[in-house]
């Protein structure tokens, strides 16, 4: 099963609560209690959202964290790499690395093609698409029926 991490997670959930209110500065507290997360795994989410410059951290009475540019320029490939660093299936999808099986390898090709797809879909994809609601079709396709037994 391919799945981002919590990190992942919970740094698009703090980025939605930010997208939402884009001037605005929150405190480390407020964006842990808006998420209903601990303080300490905020932080440092907060920590490396800021150090891929998606957000920016503000010192002193009235200091906190907003983001630096709108909710439509700022796409979920972004945020997956500011936690996990450079998407990739499989490692020589990542770099160009000379494994022990590049001289046989006839699958390495592919994968580099389901990479682009999957990081071409995260590009496309904004915080604003992430904070709009949902279409009520788009809402009932997530919806598993329930198949009942007789």
């Amino acid at each position: 099963m391919l799945r981002v991490t919590r990190l992942t997670d919970y740094a698009t959930l703090l980025m939605t609560v930010l997208a939402r209110a884009p001037g605005t500065v929150h405190s480390g507290a407020a964006l842990a209690e808006c998420a209903r997360l601990e303080l300490t795994t905020v932080s440092k989410v907060l920590k490396s959202l800021a150090q891929a410059g998606l957000i920016e951290g503000l010192r002193g009475a009235y200091g906190g964290y907003r983001m630096v540019r709108a909710p439509h320029e700022i796409s979920l490939l972004e945020i997956v790499e500011a936690i996990e660093g450079p998407l990739g299936m499989t490692e020589c999808s990542v770099a160009d690395l000379h494994c022990d099986r590049a001289a046989f390898c006839t699958v390495a090709p592919h994968w580099h093609r389901v990479n682009d797809v999957i990081t071409d879909a995260l590009r496309a994809m904004t915080l604003d698409c992430m904070i709009a609601p949902l279409p009520p079709s788009a809402a009932d396709a997530r919806r598993v029926p329930v198949r009942h037994v007789t």
